[in-house]
This record gives C-alpha cells, sequence and structure tokens, in this order.
C-alpha cells in the first residue's frame, strides 16, 4: 500500500473532488513533440484519478475534460481530443462499468460531433444502475454559460407562474445548475501550476478548498492524487466562521 495513502483519514474524505486537467501541451512541448502527443498521453493520468477515488471511496469526481471555449484552439487539435474521446471511451467503457462507476456528462452536448455524443449516451445508459461512485466529465463545459441558462430557465418558470419569485434562494437555483443532483464540491484540484479556476464550476466551487500542483496532467499519479487528500485533510473548512465556533460544534 502507498505510505502517502496510510496517512489518509478515511473518516475525513471529500464528498466531490474536481480536477482541471492542465498541462498536456507543455509536457509534449518539453519532450519536442505536438500539443496532442500530450492529449494522447494524459489517457494514464485519467485512470490515476479515477482509480484512486475507487480506491478511497470518494463518491464524485468530475474532470474538466473540454470547455466551451476550448472549441476556439485550431481544427486538428479539437479534432484529435474528440477522436481521443472517443476511443477511450469505446476503450475504457467496460473497466468503468466493472468497477461499478456510474458516468455523467455536464455541458453543451449538442455542440459535440454526432459520434461523440452517442457514444457517450451509451455509456451514461450502461453505467446508470452503478452505485459504488459517479464519474463526471464535464464537456463542452463553461459555469458561466450554465448558471446564465438557469437564470433564464428560472425567468421563463417565473413568467409562466411556475416559481415565484420570493422562493428564489441557492437550493431553487441548484436545481436549475447541471450538478443539481450532485453535492457542492469539496476540493478542486488544477495542474500545471496556473493558478485560475477557467469558468470551471463556479458556483459549485464556493466553499471548496483549492489545490494548485506544480505537476502537469501527465505526469498526474495515485500518490500525488492521495497527498492531495491529506492537505485536504489538514486544512479547516470554517465556511465562514471563526475557527472557535467550528470548535464549538
Amino acid at each position: 500500500m502507498s505510505l502517502i495513502k496510510e496517512k489518509i483519514d478515511t473518516e475525513n474524505l471529500p464528498q466531490h473532488v474536481a480536477i482541471i486537467m492542465d498541462g498536456n501541451g507543455r509536457w509534449a512541448k518539453s519532450r519536442g513533440e505536438e500539443r496532442t502527443f500530450g492529449h494522447k498521453n494524459a489517457i494514464n493520468a485519467v485512470r490515476n484519478a479515477i482509480n484512486a477515488c475507487n480506491e478511497i471511496n470518494i463518491p464524485y469526481l468530475t474532470l474538466y475534460t473540454f470547455s466551451s471555449e476550448n472549441w476556439k484552439r485550431p481544427t486538428y487539435e479539437v479534432n484529435t481530443l474528440m477522436s481521443l474521446l472517443t476511443e477511450t471511451l469505446l476503450l475504457e467503457a467496460e473497466e468503468i462499468f466493472s468497477k461499478g462507476l456510474r458516468m455523467h456528462v455536464i455541458g453543451n452536448l449538442e455542440k459535440l460531433p454526432p459520434m461523440v455524443r452517442e457514444q457517450l449516451l451509451k455509456v451514461v445508459d450502461l453505467t446508470k444502475e452503478n452505485t459504488k461512485g459517479n464519474l463526471v466529465l464535464a464537456i463542452s463545459y463553461g459555469s458561466q454559460n450554465e448558471i446564465l441558462n438557469a437564470v433564464k430557465n428560472i425567468s421563463s418558470d417565473v413568467k409562466e407562474g411556475k416559481v415565484d419569485i420570493e422562493n428564489i434562494d441557492e437550493k431553487l437555483f441548484e436545481n436549475y445548475l447541471y450538478t443539481k443532483d450532485f453535492p457542492p464540491v469539496d476540493l478542486l484540484i488544477r495542474t500545471s501550476g496556473e493558478i485560475r479556476v477557467s469558468n470551471f464550476l463556479l458556483w459549485q466551487i464556493a466553499y471548496a478548498e483549492l489545490q494548485f500542483l506544480n505537476v502537469l496532467w501527465p505526469d498526474f499519479s495515485k500518490d500525488i492524487f492521495f497527498q492531495c487528500i491529506v492537505d485536504y485533510q489538514n486544512k479547516e473548512r470554517r465556511y465562514g466562521l471563526t475557527g472557535e465556533q467550528i470548535q464549538i460544534q
């Protein structure tokens, strides 16, 4: 067993971990390769994150797979990413199922190529009865768009008399988000050394612990993930209260 994993308090685990998987391009360039080489070599890091969560029974893992802004990248890179996504789903679907994981997808799926969308929905359907954990892929996802869509839908329901404006609160608003069935994010991890959240789960990370790692995504290992959990457990989560109030509770 990993020595780092042994340090984890299994009674104090985050319920929802989200990861911004960044650094594929720089990893490839440091090896004299094209950016797409980094994307192709990032699959093992994805497996490491999924397996680490599965081993210590973290219920929800959300991976920032493809942002709404990523559509602006060069066509060749976008096409490579879409092809990789399809290939990976074909290869990993049985593994995801056998681990008892249920897969979810959040984002604007209408923008995806039909083949990619079809394969995603197949895996979602294949795993819909699984209860061991939840793997959430954020694809063609942008948090600002998610929030704007929620506002528009609430406004429409108010106009139609389905929602009383006086009843709009945080709980009701969350019911209009892609993540309405998921708990809030407890821990957000970003690789590559960049210190920003890049339009990812802006509402859902309101009280998350944030960890920015100086490691490029293809080098992400299970031990790195386990260390993130140990570091998370060493933090005092206050939710706006004082340390003294937390201790009394």
